[in-house]
């Protein structure tokens, strides 16, 4: 694992001319990446979409609808060379902060259950399993199932005076 950038990590909007990065990291994590199309649909339609970086290099991006009171969150991404230093927790904890202070009670995800990491940072940020979608992603071997889960958001109520 390399060394992490030493300034810390800031969370800021994302933007179209974020998504060279995003692709470069997105490719790099997952067998069957997003496209670069999903993450401008994304931007279009008012999603809330992140990046984290820290000394001007991208580290990973979060990417969120937030309606009705429920955040969803769709994809949650470090860069695979800075994983295992806490990044995908902190990014996790800011981003469902912001859906609690946007209105949002209930955070949903689906996650593989071949995705261990994965499913050990939900588990251990009090996610709970609630469903199954069968033959939801693509695999290797035709699709895999996701599992569905569950969190309740405390509100985030900030001090306006």
């Amino acid at each position: 694992m390399s060394a992490l950038p030493r300034l810390d990590p800031v969370l800021r909007v994302m933007r179209g001319d974020d998504l060279e990065a995003i692709m470069d990291i997105e490719v790099a994590a997952y067998p069957y990446p997003w496209t670069e199309g999903i993450f401008r649909d994304c931007m279009r339609v008012g999603y809330s979409c992140w990046v984290y970086e820290a000394s001007g290099k991208m580290l990973g991006y979060a990417v969120m609808s937030l309606a009705v009171g429920e955040c969803h969150l769709l994809n949650l991404c470090i860069r695979p060379k800075s994983q295992g230093h806490g990044l995908g927790r902190r990014l996790l904890r800011e981003v469902l902060d912001i859906a609690a202070s946007r209105g949002a009670d209930t955070a949903f995800l689906e996650v593989r259950p071949s995705n261990t990491p994965a499913l050990e940072l939900y588990r251990s940020e009090g996610f709970n399993e609630i469903g199954l979608r069968r033959r939801y992603y693509p695999a290797a071997d035709g699709r895999e199932d996701a599992l569905v889960f569950a969190k309740t958001l405390m509100i985030v109520e900030f001090d306006r005076d």
